[in-house]
């Protein structure tokens, strides 16, 4: 495969899951009626241990942070900016919802068997941190040359 080729699908996957984040954060930061907590409360294998977070005090900032979370990581995708965090936090929260929509061995209905596409997403998610994909046409290639991100080792790290 060419270096284009593999930019190229960079690029598209990259902007296909900030799709798949953004499109996921339009029907919760948008909704008042969205409730972590609510789904949440309604996982069935992890239920124990779900059930110690999706408590109606946690249910404002749980929702937030979901939301946001959402949001967030579908916009630094989208732009290219601090894909290491994003690629990361949004593999994070698809595991979440993967141990959330499990009824061992089958993951939301009997058609996906352990495997489902929030494991597929992650794994696309992980290819893009692993090959830097901020820096193909993203704001990662410009930050890293920016006098602050290069003074701050941890920062540079994050869009190198």
């Amino acid at each position: 495969m060419s270096e284009q080729t593999e930019r190229t699908f960079l690029l598209v996957f990259r902007l296909l899951m900030a799709w798949t984040f953004l499109y996921a954060a339009s029907h919760q930061v948008f909704n008042p009626k969205f409730s972590a907590v609510g789904f949440l409360s309604n996982t069935k294998t992890f239920h124990s241990v779900y059930t110690l977070i999706a408590r109606p005090t946690f249910d404002p900032v749980l929702t937030f942070l979901v939301s946001y979370g959402h949001l967030l990581i579908g916009l630094s995708l989208l732009f290219g900016f601090m894909v290491r965090v994003s690629g990361i936090a949004g593999t994070i929260l698809l595991m979440v919802y993967w141990t959330a929509h499990m009824d061992w061995p089958y993951i939301e209905n009997r058609n996906n068997l352990i495997v489902d596409y929030h494991i597929v997403y992650s794994v696309v998610l992980l290819y893009l941190v692993a090959k830097s994909a901020g820096q193909v046409w993203g704001l990662d290639a410009i930050a890293k040359d920016m006098p602050f991100f290069r003074k701050n080792s941890t920062l540079h790290a994050l869009v190198s």
